[in-house]
């Protein structure tokens, strides 16, 4: 590493200053690679002086060029937080100024200023991720991948290879808190995994999911700005850590919610941002969530592991680490769950209860009959559609899709949940062929008036039932009924308890 250049000295001087400030006493913030300061409104962050093997900032130019970099790779995340870049100025007489007249000496990022307080790895410390902001942050990780620019993908199974072979070196040279052994046995089952999957990170290259991504996406570098998810901090010194699959990106974030315990949390992430993406080629990715979840868990042991300052703390967080990454390569075999019933038994509220519970990990993915309809008609989850939405023929085009997901999830290796009322025999029948050594069907009853009760309470829901509706549905024959029938009369606890009970969870 280059030493710290002194010439910045006179700068970190001048941004310390509260005159720079509007008279306020500025906080700063000293990073490897950065210098931030922090007034009421403002973010100003120069780039160190410095040279490591994986950023050079060494020169004036360079630093430069790194503070546009990151205004550019940030633009597509956070585009109303960053301001741009601004240059510290020294006039004729010696006198500096931000963005003056003078000639440049430094160049900063300019920010709009956050509460810290705020970012999601403080809120999540404290219980504040609900479900909410998890579907809300499932929909900007995804929004902010389709803005993310296209790039020329195919090195990106070469690069994954080479972390793969970077994460074992570097986990052997911690024997005291990785056995060599399970370190082999992690890098085997990565590098079989990379072997199998590397047709189809291909194919993902060759379509377009191979972006300029954020890179860094775990949840300190999210913050909540008037009730709203922001990613911030991409990182833009080396582009070769934030090119990838937008499902390795992705993998970050949820390897970081899954660690916290938050599974429930990335359970809803996760189904939000596929909803969002609407590819079936998302669903065909999840096949490479195992690895990409390991590789990033890996990572994480193995940057814990060698921190200056370990305690037992940091020790412990980084076996946790590591435990991660061997249990998240080896997924369990997927599952097809299907929940069946008549409007208001409750099928939706269970549907989501029973994702995060049913492994792989972070939980099953969730196709909804009301949300497909929506989806046909190109109209947002909770519009109202009108009759001829619900005509024979656009049902069986809903339940024939549902079967077609559900099976491209499974041989992605991931588990589903499906839910819809399923009153015909031939529809459970459809469903239960898409996988019949894995499947297990629940189908909810309760009584008319809990029924009615229940569609006349739904607010912001993608079902269309009314009372009107599940008054109707009292006439359905529903034929023989080989599904496990569940009494959904008492709380939705209560129906959660008996069906996790019956799939064994």
């Amino acid at each position: 590493m280059k030493p710290a250049d002194t010439s910045q000295q006179a700068v970190l001087d001048f941004l310390a200053a509260p005159a720079c400030h509007d008279g306020q006493t500025p906080t700063r913030i000293d990073t490897h690679a950065a210098h931030v300061f922090l007034d009421r409104d403002t973010a100003l962050k120069i780039k160190r002086a410095v040279r490591f093997p994986f950023l050079d900032y060494s020169t004036l130019a360079l630093r430069k060029k790194a503070c546009e970099a990151e205004i550019e790779v940030n633009r597509p995340f956070a585009a109303a937080l960053y301001r741009g870049v601004v240059a510290i100025t020294r006039a004729a007489d010696g006198t500096l100024a931000v963005d003056g007249d003078g000639e440049p000496v430094e160049y900063a990022v300019a920010m709009n200023r956050f509460d810290e307080s705020r970012t999601l790895d403080h809120l999540a410390g404290q219980g504040g991720i609900d479900d909410a902001l998890a579907d809300a942050l499932g929909r900007a990780v995804a929004q902010g991948h389709a803005r993310a620019p296209v790039v020329d993908g195919t090195a990106f199974t070469a690069t994954l290879t080479e972390i793969v072979a970077q994460n074992d070196g570097e986990l052997r040279g911690h024997p005291d808190l990785f056995a060599a052994d399970a370190v082999t046995a992690l890098t085997q089952a990565s590098r079989a995994a990379l072997t199998r999957l590397a047709p189809l990170m291909a194919a993902r290259a060759r379509d377009g999911h191979v972006r300029r991504c954020h890179g860094d996406l775990h949840l300190g570098n999210i913050v909540l700005i008037e009730g709203k998810p922001v990613l911030f901090d991409a990182i833009e010194f080396n582009p070769d850590f934030a090119i990838g699959d937008t499902f390795y990106d992705l993998a970050f974030l949820l390897m970081d919610l899954i660690e916290r315990g938050l599974r429930h949390a990335a359970n809803i992430v996760l189904n939000r941002y596929l909803t969002v993406t609407g590819s079936d080629s998302d669903l065909d990715a999840l096949a490479l969530l195992p690895l990409f979840l390991s590789v990033r868990a890996a990572i994480r042991a193995k940057v814990t592991a060698a921190r200056p300052q370990r305690d037992a703390g940091i020790e412990q967080s980084a076996r946790d680490y590591f435990a991660l990454a061997q249990q998240l390569i080896a997924p369990p075999p997927p599952r097809l769950i299907a929940v069946g019933g008549l409007s208001g038994t409750g099928k939706s509220v269970l549907a989501r209860a029973l994702c995060p519970d049913i492994l792989p990990q972070p939980g099953a993915v969730l196709l909804r009959s009301d949300v497909m309809r929506k989806t046909l008609f190109d109209v947002a989850e909770t519009d109202k559609l009108p009759p001829e939405g619900y005509a024979a023929a656009v049902t069986a085009r809903v339940y024939a899709q549902l079967a077609d997901k559900a099976a491209r999830v499974l041989a992605a290796g991931h588990s589903a949940v499906v839910d819809a009322v399923f009153a015909r025999a031939g529809e459970r029948d459809a469903i239960a062929a898409v996988a019949p050594d894995r499947f297990h069907g629940l189908f909810l009853t309760a009584d008319l008036d809990t029924r009615i009760a229940r569609v006349g309470g739904r607010v912001n829901d993608a079902s269309d039932a009314d009372a009107t509706i599940a008054t109707a549905q009292e006439a359905y024959d529903l034929g023989p009924l080989a599904w496990q029938p569940v009494d959904a009369n008492g709380t939705s606890a209560e129906t959660s308890q008996r069906c996790k009970r019956a799939l064994g969870l």
